[in-house]
């Protein structure tokens, strides 16, 4: 390596030739140089210790030398010492050549600063003296040239002879080229985890910049392996909503379905029958016996699943409700116990079920795709029924992929269409050629996607405006849910559980001698996940507008956005490409809001969890007060002869004291949203006596809105008249002065009589 010392007294740093690194040719002088000089003389080396200038980084400052005394033997001895500070670093291949790409971009920008005499270079720079020896500082402007030399020549940093004009005419054109084309995309996988193989394969596709150390400048998108949580992000996308975690656990998933089956049974009928434990573990036995003794012949089976159990872990059967191990772990590791389903659906005599891909885009306003393709996990030994004889057999029961790994049956297979792991499409396929209806099979699974995570946006609510309030800057959320479901033998899809963090590995541990283990990939999985991963980043793209701005033509404008899978990623114009045109087509479909219609008269307790966070007050908090239940009750005009404020009140400490005592979240007093929801039955079933459930919460509801709506105008109006008049704008309680956040708009309820409509078949 070589300094070339440039005639405007630059000290260039000039790397040896590297690969697939694109440096600009290297700037040489004839005659003899110092040896071994290794640094660029900055005005400012700041970087946090990373040994780039201000330049280099675009902050500012400039590459030309400093001036006015100094000599050369000075400048090489500050260069090295610069490059030393950089070369302690240890940093990797890449962030050297990245650094000294930089380096030399700022040195180009710096000459070219100088020559052009811009504001960046106030002064020219010094030109070299034409003899070889000690260079010489000249005076200030005007110089003028020693008498024994003649005066030099004009400063040309780089190029030949007489092509100076040529040269700024290329590097003018390479500036508007720069400004013309869109910076790349950037990804932060620091904690990507388990996905890392799946994301790095789909950012290299889709032509991106990947940061896998992180990156003290912000990302666009920050992607996270386990949860909201894992950094601390203020700008941005995140590929993870707060709270989820929490709330696809199997007891809180069990509460939000519960709720929902009370509201719509018929809707809800896909989630097997639940009892927590130990909290409803004589529920359990009472009703379970109360049906024994309707129906002796009914010989059930249920599944027990520790709440925060994974991979199968702690998952057993049981016959009777009296096989249910209390002792030990119970009281520590609260559990789920549900109706296990007897009869499903076979392939090749084995139990199966699915992993299909749902991305939550949005939450307010609701938008979800589903993957057009999934996984099927396989059992390794064939099914039977259970009986007390099978029950122990995991192999034949439990479809967990981690847990069928280790028998001595599985199948590795890089076909889609056979061994223990297939893709749903081959499942499909088989399935059609058996004369089966299959838009009806999807039809049926869209439904239970769309009402699960209708069920489970209540309380995200709650966990997102904790995280990030309303008005606060905040990053923008999205994520990847792995829902599994199991075909019954008349092919009603059932819903076992949602998994907020799928594994997203892409290839699988195969043994090659006992005990050693080898990574091998895996095919099919590969197919499925690197598409779901990549077609995910691309519907959350930040930049896509942007280019779609560029490349935008008047007489041919962009397909409907009502799907953006179908039409958004076409070709915008016959003289501007799409940079996805040499992607597959997207593998996400949408289903909400495209089935908005036939699905949003079943919002009611998102609805209800809008008056909750309404009330709520405080912000940072997701229980509400007593003070803020009083509000809630005195603003929607629900106080009566029959319901006084003291029954209120004791409603508020009974209903609170109870959940308290079974919810596993102690940090904070008051009512949460379930609690809220339980009050809100009531109270609905006091003011409306007419059933069913249904239309009496959604007559409260529509009482609610309509008096805070009242509310809303006589606080506006005070506040004009108090600012017009000089008077104080209306005054209250504390909670009543926050100023209320408006309803989501579409969240209207339907007129009654839409609530029994006829559900349309989906396409």
């Amino acid at each position: 390596m070589a300094a070339a010392a440039s005639v405007t007294g630059l000290v260039t740093w000039v790397p040896p030739p590297m690969r697939s690194l694109g440096l600009r040719r290297r700037v040489s002088l004839p005659g003899r140089r110092p040896e071994a000089v290794t640094a660029l003389v900055q005005r400012c080396r700041s970087d946090h210790g990373n040994g780039l200038g201000r330049r280099a980084r675009g902050g500012g400052g400039s590459s030309v030398a400093e001036r006015g005394g100094g000599v050369a033997a000075t400048a090489v001895a500050a260069a090295r010492a610069a490059a030393l500070i950089a070369m302690q670093r240890g940093s990797s291949e890449r962030e050297q050549a990245a650094g000294w790409e930089a380096q030399e971009a700022a040195v180009r920008v710096g000459a070219g600063a100088a020559r052009e005499g811009s504001a960046e270079a106030p002064a020219p720079a010094q030109p070299r003296a034409a003899v070889q020896g000690d260079p010489r500082v000249l005076p200030p402007p005007p110089p003028t040239p020693p008498a024994s030399q003649p005066k030099p020549a004009p400063a040309r940093p780089r190029g030949k002879p007489g092509s100076q004009g040529r040269s700024c005419k290329r590097s003018s054109g390479r500036r508007s080229e720069e400004q013309r084309s869109p910076r790349p995309v950037t990804v932060d996988s620091s904690k990507a985890r388990t996905s890392l193989d799946a994301l790095k394969i789909s950012i290299r596709q889709l032509k991106w910049k990947e940061f896998p150390f992180g990156r003290r400048l912000p990302c666009d998108i920050y992607w996270h392996g386990v949860s909201f949580h894992d950094n601390d992000i203020f700008s941005g996308q995140v590929n993870k909503f707060p709270g989820m975690t929490e709330m696809v656990r199997k007891i809180t998933l069990s509460r939000a379905v519960r709720i929902m089956q009370n509201l719509f049974p018929d809707e809800y009928n896909f989630y097997p029958r639940s009892w927590i434990l130990p909290d409803e573990f004589q529920l359990f036995v009472a009703q379970v016996q109360m049906v024994k003794d309707g129906d002796p012949s009914w010989k059930p089976t249920f599944i027990v699943k520790p709440d925060g159990g994974c991979q199968g872990d702690g998952i057993y059967l049981i016959k009777d409700p009296s096989d249910i191990r209390l002792a030990g772990t119970l009281q520590s590791r609260p559990a789920v116990v549900q109706e296990y389903i007897c009869k499903p659906l076979l392939i090749d005599k084995l139990k199966f079920d699915i992993r299909l891909y749902v991305l939550l885009k949005s939450l307010d306003p609701l938008e979800i795709y589903i993957a057009k393709d999934g996984l099927s996990r396989f059992c390794t030994e064939p099914y039977q029924e259970p009986n007390p004889k099978n029950l122990h057999h995991i192999f034949m029961h439990l479809t967990n992929y981690s847990l069928n790994i280790h028998s001595g049956n599985f199948v590795h297979s890089d076909s889609a269409s056979t061994g223990s792991k297939r893709t749903f499409s081959s499942i499909l396929c088989r399935l059609a050629s058996k004369g089966i209806d299959i838009k009806k099979v999807w039809s049926d699974i869209i439904s239970l996607v769309i009402k699960t995570v209708i069920a489970l946006t209540p309380e995200l609510k709650v966990f997102h405006q904790l995280d990030i309030p309303a008005g606060r800057p905040g990053p923008t959320c999205f994520q990847i849910l792995g829902f599994d479901i199991l075909l019954m033998k008349n092919l009603k899809p059932i819903l076992l559980e949602v998994n907020a963090n799928p594994s997203m590995r892409i290839e699988h541990e195969q043994e090659l001698s006992p005990g050693v283990f080898e990574n091998v990939p895996s095919l099919v999985d590969e197919e499925v996940k690197v598409a779901v991963i990549r077609d995910t980043l691309r519907l959350m793209d930040p930049l896509k507008k942007e280019r779609e701005n560029q490349s935008q033509q008047p007489e041919k404008p962009l397909a409907t956005k009502e799907d953006p899978s179908e039409g958004e990623l076409a070709t915008a114009s016959d003289g501007n490409p799409n940079p996805e045109a040499h992607l597959p087509s997207i593998c996400l479909k949408q289903v909400f809001p495209k089935y908005a219609k036939q699905f949003n008269y079943l919002r009611l307790v998102d609805r209800m969890a809008n008056l909750f966070i309404r009330f709520l007050g405080i912000k940072g908090t997701m229980k509400l007060g007593p003070t803020g239940f009083r509000t809630f009750i005195r603003n929607c005009k629900l106080s009566s002869s029959s319901l006084s404020m003291a029954a209120v009140d004791i409603l508020y400490i009974d209903i609170t004291r109870r959940w308290n005592s079974v919810t596993l979240d102690q940090r904070d007093s008051g009512m949460c949203l379930q609690a809220f929801v339980e009050a809100f039955f009531y109270l609905a079933q006091r003011k409306f006596k007419m059933p069913p459930l249904h239309e009496q919460v959604a007559s409260l509801i529509d009482l609610c809105e309509y008096h805070l709506s009242l509310l809303d105008e006589k606080r506006l109006v005070c506040g004009r008249s108090g600012a017009l008049g000089g008077r104080p704008p209306y005054s209250g309680t504390p909670q009543e002065a926050t100023p209320a956040a408006p309803l989501a708009e579409g969240n209207l309820p339907p007129c009654t009589d839409k609530l029994s409509h006829s559900r349309h078949a989906l396409s």
